[in-house]
C-alpha cells in the first residue's frame, strides 16, 4: 500500500499573475475549496497519511496556514453553537500529517526538483503519489485519479502515470503519450497532429517507484542549467527511467482534467464543479 504523496506548490504562478502576487496558484478557489485541496483529499481517501508538500521560502505561506487548524475559528464557532461547521474547518484527519519543504525560489526551477529535494531530505526509499498543485481530476462518483494508478500497477516495483484522452486535434499542445501494451514507451513533447502516437496526454499524475525517484535525484545532481537554459523537467529521467527498462503503466481515467493554471481553465473549473 502507498502511503506517501509529494505535492509541489512552490510556484510563482507566473501565468495568471497579478493575482498571484497576493494568492498562491494553489490556493486560488474553485468552488469553496483552493485548488490543491483536490488533490489532497482525494489522496487521503486512497489511503495517504503523510504529504511532502514543496513550498516556496517566502512568507506568509498561505497553503501551510490553510492546513493548520485555527484555535481561534474553532471556539467562534463553538461559543455561537456552529459545531456543525467545525468539520469544514478542519481540513486534515488526526492521523494525516503534512510535511513541508522549502524551496528557493531563485534556485533549479522545473519539475524534477521539489521531488528530488523531498526524496533527499527524507530519504524516501518506496513508491510515492506525485500530484501537481494546481489542477486535478474531477470525477463525482467515479475512481478517482489516485485510483485508477493504484489499480494499474501489476508489481510493486512498477510506475504510472495518468493518461488523459483529448481531442486528436489538440495534441500539439501537449506531452503525449506513446503506450505498448498498456505501458509507456515515451513521452512525445507537442507533436504534430499526424504525428502524434496517441490521443492520451500527461497531466502529471504519478505513481513514482523507488528506481525511478532515485532517476530523478541522479538526474538533478548531475545537471547544473543556468536559469535561461532550461528546466529541470521531470520528464527527462521518466525517458532515462524506461531506457533502462523500467515499467510505467499508463492509467487511464473517466474523470475531466480540470487545470487552475491559466484563466480560461480555473474559469472552466469552476463551471464544472459549481454547476
Amino acid at each position: 500500500m502507498i502511503t506517501k504523496a509529494i505535492i509541489p506548490v512552490a510556484g510563482w504562478g507566473t501565468r495568471r499573475l497579478p493575482i498571484t502576487k497576493i494568492i498562491e496558484k494553489s490556493m486560488l478557489p474553485v468552488g469553496n475549496r483552493p485548488l490543491v485541496d483536490y488533490s489532497v483529499q482525494e489522496l487521503i481517501k486512497a489511503g495517504v497519511k503523510d504529504i511532502y508538500m514543496i513550498i516556496s521560502n517566502v512568507e506568509p505561506c498561505q497553503v501551510k496556514a490553510f492546513y493548520q487548524k485555527n484555535v481561534a475559528l474553532d471556539q467562534y464557532l463553538i461559543d455561537r453553537g456552529k459545531e456543525d461547521r467545525l468539520k469544514l474547518a478542519h481540513t486534515l484527519p488526526d492521523d494525516v500529517k503534512i510535511h513541508y519543504v522549502q524551496q528557493d525560489p531563485t534556485g533549479k526551477y522545473g519539475t524534477a526538483v521539489p521531488i528530488a529535494m523531498v526524496v533527499e531530505e527524507y530519504g524516501i526509499e518506496e513508491s510515492v503519489l506525485v500530484f501537481m498543485g494546481d489542477d486535478f481530476i474531477w470525477n463525482p462518483g467515479g475512481e478517482s485519479a489516485s485510483d485508477s494508478l493504484l489499480k494499474s500497477l501489476k508489481d510493486d516495483n512498477e510506475s504510472a502515470i495518468l493518461g488523459v484522452e483529448v481531442d486528436k486535434n489538440q495534441v500539439d499542445k501537449y506531452g503525449v503519450l506513446s503506450v505498448d501494451g498498456g505501458k509507456l514507451t515515451a513521452i512525445v513533447e507537442k507533436p504534430n497532429v499526424a504525428e502524434a502516437p496517441s490521443n492520451l496526454i500527461n497531466v502529471s499524475k504519478y505513481i513514482m517507484s523507488p528506481k525511478l525517484l532515485r532517476e530523478i535525484v541522479k538526474y538533478v545532481r548531475e545537471h547544473d542549467f543556468g536559469p535561461k537554459d532550461q528546466e529541470y523537467l521531470v520528464t527527462d529521467p521518466i525517458e532515462s527511467y524506461l531506457e533502462q527498462g523500467g515499467v510505467m503503466r499508463v492509467a487511464p481515467t473517466s474523470g475531466e482534467y480540470l487545470d487552475g493554471g491559466s484563466v480560461e481553465g480555473w474559469l472552466h473549473a469552476n463551471n464544472v464543479v459549481c454547476g
